[in-house]
C-alpha cells in the first residue's frame, strides 16, 4: 500500500540565498532516509519560498517490507549435547531471536535460525527522523531562537506533516504538526487546511502562494516580458540570471509593476544605472529594440491586489535618490582625466606592509613588460598604457560607492578621455574572469595585465603570510584577497588563450620586485609553496577531464613552465589510455622502474652481452629516434621497443651473479628508462 507524504515548515522570511541550498539538502536527506529504510516511492519534490520549505513525496510505501533472514548461532558441539538434544546455548539463541526450536537448522557445523523481521511503519520512521533532518540543515548566519539550543535560519512558526489524510504526530522546535498552514500575507484565504498532500500545490495557489520555485520563475519571465512588450521594450534575462534567481526566492506571488525615472539620468554610464537597479534595488532594467537603456524598469511585487500606485511611487522615489548620487559622482569624476587620478593611488593601501595601489601599479607595469617579453610582443605600448591606467578608477567616487563597477568605470572614463578602444577594453577586462567559470579577457591587453595583476596579488599574499602567519593563507573555507580565484583565472587565461608563458619565471620576477621594493627577505620555501599552490589549482580544474593520475604522472616536468603544452600532453595520454600498445609500454616502463633503485649514466659495454635478447634490446634503444617533440608521434615510435623489451625480461636475469654483467644490464635499463620518462612518470599513471 502506498500514500503521499507532505511536510511543510513555515517560517519567518528566509534569506534568499539559503532557500536553494535548503532545497538541495532536504532532497538529499529524504532520499537517503528512504533508501536506508528500504522504503520505495515514485518521486520527491522539494519546494521553497521566502516563508516556507515543503517536501512532497508521491506514492510512498506505508510499511517497510518484512525480511526473512538467516542468523548463525553457536557451533554444533556447543549447540547439542551428546544425545543430540539442543543445549541451553541453542535454546538461548532461539529465545533471543524469538523463534521456536523448529526454526533451527544445521549448516556448516553451526546452528542457524530462519527469522522474520517485520517492517516498521513509514509514519514512525518519518516521525523519528524529520526533526533531525530539519535541524541539521546548514547555512550561514544561523541563530538560536527563544530558549532553544538548536540553531536555525529563522524562527519556525508552523509545521504541517500529513501521510495520506492523517497527521503525523511530530514536533519541531516545540511546534506540533497539524494539517493547517497559512497562505500569502495579503491573501483573503489566510488559513489553509491541507486535506491530502496531492492537493497541496493547488490549495496554496488558491491562497496566492506559488510554492513551486520553477513555476514562479516561469511566471516572472513571462509576465515581465509581456509587461515590457506592452511598452515596446525588452528584458535581457540572459544577463540577469542572478537577479532572476533572487527575485524567484523573495516572492510567493510575483506581480510585475512598471516604473520610470527622468531621462536626464541616462547621461551617466548605463552600467551604473543598471547596477543600481539590479544589484541594489532588485529591479529589471528595460531596453529599447536597438539595445539602448530605457528610463523604465520593472519591479516584481510580492503582492495580492490591484492597487499599485503606492508600490510604483515608492520604488521610483528610491531609485531617483540613488541615481542622483550616481550623476553627482559621475560629474565630479569626469572633471579630471583618468590618468590624472594615478597619483591618488599613493594614498590607497594595497596590502599592509606592502605599500599602496600606486606601488602595485608600478609592479604591474614591470610584470606586464616581462610577460610581453615572454610572449615576444614587440609593440607593447598599448599594453603598458593599460597597466598604468588599470587601477586608476579605484580612486573615483563612483567606484568608491559602487565597488562592483571597478574596471567597467575605468573603461568608460578611458573612452571619454580619448584613450584607444583596446586600451579601454583592457582596463575593464584585466579583472576577468570574475568567477571560476566566467568569461576570460578577449584582448591581449586585458590578458597580459590580468595575469600581471593576479600574480602580484598572490605573491604579495604569500610574502605577507610568511612564518607564523601562514594560517592566513587560503584554506578550504577562507580565500584572502581571492587568491584561489586569481590563480584559476591565471591558469585559465594562459591555457585557453594559448599563451606561451613560463609562469614560474613570472612568479620569480614578481617575488623579486616585492622583495626589492619593500626590503623583505624571502623564506627559502616560498617559491615551492607558490608552485604547489598553482599546481593544486591545476589538479582541481582538470581532474574531472583528465583524472588525477594523469595530472600527477605529468608533474615530472614542471607544468608551470609550459601550461599549454602540459594540457596538450594530458589530452594525448587520455587518448591512449585504453590503447593496447600503450598499456604494454606502461607495463614495461613500470617493470624497469621497479628494478632500478637509482638512475645512472654509466655507458653500456656491448662486449659484456651474453644473450641475443640483450643485443636486440640495445640495438632497438640506439636506433630509436628521441627527437620528436610531438608526444603523440613519440608514443607511436615507442612501439618498436615493446617486443625487444618484453623478450629481454622473459629471457634475461638482470641481477646476474657477475657484478659487471649485472651493472651493464642496469646501465642499459637506465637508457631505456630515459625513453619512457619523456612521456610521463608511469609509476603514477
Amino acid at each position: 500500500m502506498k500514500k503521499d507524504f507532505l511536510l511543510e515548515i513555515q517560517v519567518q522570511e528566509l534569506p534568499y540565498k539559503f532557500i536553494p541550498s535548503a532545497i538541495c539538502q532536504l532532497e538529499c536527506s529524504f532520499r537517503k532516509l528512504l533508501k536506508e529504510n528500504a522504503l520505495e516511492y515514485d518521486n520527491i519534490k522539494v519546494y521553497g519560498t521566502p516563508r516556507r520549505l515543503a517536501v512532497l513525496i508521491n506514492a510512498l510505501d506505508v510499511n517497510q517490507k518484512s525480511v526473512e533472514k538467516d542468523v548463525r548461532g553457536p557451533v554444533l558441539d556447543i549447540a547439542k549435547d551428546s544425545k543430540g538434544n539442543y543445549s541451553p546455548a541453542a535454546l538461548g539463541f532461539a529465545k533471543k531471536n524469538n523463534v521456536d526450536t523448529s526454526f533451527l537448522y544445521e549448516k556448516d557445523n553451526y546452528i542457524w535460525a530462519k527469522i522474520q523481521i517485520k517492517g516498521n511503519l513509514a509514519s514512525e520512521i518519518i516521525k523519528n527522523n524529520v526533526e533531525n533532518i530539519i535541524l541539521k540543515l546548514q547555512g550561514s548566519h544561523f541563530m538560536r531562537w527563544k530558549d532553544f539550543d538548536e540553531k536555525f535560519s529563522r524562527p519556525i512558526e508552523n509545521v504541517v506533516a500529513i501521510f495520506g489524510n492523517e497527521v503525523i504526530n511530530l514536533n519541531i522546535m516545540d511546534k506540533k504538526a497539524t494539517n493547517k498552514t497559512v497562505g500569502h500575507r495579503f491573501s483573503l484565504n489566510k488559513e489553509v487546511i491541507i486535506d491530502e498532500p496531492k492537493n497541496y500545490v493547488e490549495l496554496m495557489r488558491k491562497s496566492n502562494v506559488i510554492v513551486d520555485q520553477e513555476e514562479r520563475k516561469k511566471i516572472i519571465i513571462e509576465s515581465a516580458t509581456k509587461c515590457a512588450q506592452s511598452e515596446g521594450l525588452k528584458i535581457n534575462f540572459d544577463d540577469m540570471s542572478d537577479l532572476l534567481e533572487e527575485v524567484t526566492y523573495i516572492t510567493e506571488w510575483p506581480i510585475p509593476v512598471i516604473c520610470e525615472f527622468d531621462e536626464k539620468y541616462l547621461q551617466i554610464p548605463a552600467i551604473v544605472t543598471t547596477t543600481v537597479m539590479s544589484s541594489h534595488q532588485r529591479y529589471f532594467p528595460l531596453w529599447t529594440e536597438d539595445n539602448k537603456l530605457s528610463n523604465k524598469f520593472i519591479t516584481m511585487a510580492n503582492y495580492v491586489g490591484d492597487e499599485f500606485s503606492n508600490i510604483k511611487a515608492g520604488n521610483q522615489r528610491v531609485i531617483i535618490a540613488r541615481l542622483e548620487d550616481g550623476i553627482f559622482f559621475y560629474n565630479e569624476d569626469t572633471k579630471t582625466k583618468l590618468i590624472d587620478k594615478l597619483d591618488k593611488l599613493k594614498g590607497m593601501t594595497f596590502q599592509k606592509s606592502l605599500g599602496t595601489l600606486y606601488d602595485k601599479t608600478q609592479r604591474m607595469l614591470k610584470l606586464s613588460e616581462k610577460i610581453c617579453d615572454e610572449l615576444a610582443i614587440k609593440e607593447k605600448e598599448d599594453i603598458l598604457r593599460c597597466a598604468k591606467l588599470a587601477k586608476c578608477d579605484l580612486s573615483t567616487s563612483l567606484v568608491f560607492e559602487f565597488t562592483e563597477l571597478q574596471g567597467f568605470i575605468g573603461e568608460n572614463y578611458a573612452l571619454k578621455d580619448g584613450e584607444k578602444i583596446n586600451v579601454a577594453k583592457g582596463i575593464c577586462e584585466h579583472y576577468f574572469p570574475l568567477g571560476a567559470n566566467s568569461i576570460l579577457p578577449s584582448s591581449i591587453e586585458g590578458q597580459v595585465v590580468s595575469i600581471a595583476d593576479k600574480i602580484d596579488t598572490i605573491c604579495a599574499l604569500f610574502i605577507s603570510t610568511q612564518g607564523d602567519k601562514k594560517k592566513k593563507r587560503p584554506t578550504g573555507s577562507n580565500d584572502p584577497l581571492g587568491a584561489r580565484r586569481a590563480a584559476i583565472g591565471i591558469l585559465r587565461t594562459v591555457i585557453e588563450k594559448n599563451l606561451k608563458i613560463n609562469i614560474e619565471n613570472i612568479i620569480d620576477y614578481s617575488l623579486s620586485l616585492l622583495s626589492d621594493n619593500f626590503s623583505i627577505s624571502l623564506e627559502s620555501t616560498i617559491k615551492y609553496e607558490l608552485r604547489e599552490f598553482f599546481i593544486q589549482r591545476l589538479l582541481v580544474m582538470y581532474e574531472k577531464d583528465y583524472g588525477s593520475k594523469i595530472i600527477a604522472a605529468l608533474e615530472r616536468t614542471n607544468p608551470l613552465e609550459d601550461l599549454v603544452g602540459f594540457i596538450k600532453r594530458a589530452q594525448v595520454l587520455v587518448k591512449y589510455r585504453n590503447d593496447e600498445n600503450f598499456n604494454k609500454i606502461k607495463e614495461n616502463a613500470n617493470r624497469v622502474s621497479r628494478i632500478l633503485k637509482e638512475t645512472s649514466e654509466v655507458d653500456v659495454d656491448s662486449s659484456l652481452f651474453i644473450l641475443d635478447e640483450e643485443k636486440k634490446l640495445y640495438d632497438a634503444i640506439k636506433s630509436h629516434n628521441s627527437s620528436s617533440v610531438n608526444l603523440d608521434e613519440y608514443i607511436k615510435s615507442l612501439k618498436m621497443l615493446i617486443k625487444p623489451t618484453s623478450d629481454f625480461f622473459e629471457k634475461v636475469l638482470v641481477m646476474d651473479d657477475d657484478e659487471k654483467i649485472k651493472n651493464n644490464r642496469l646501465a642499459m635499463l637506465n637508457k631505456l628508462k630515459l625513453k619512457y620518462d619523456v612521456i610521463c612518470d608511469f609509476e603514477k599513471l
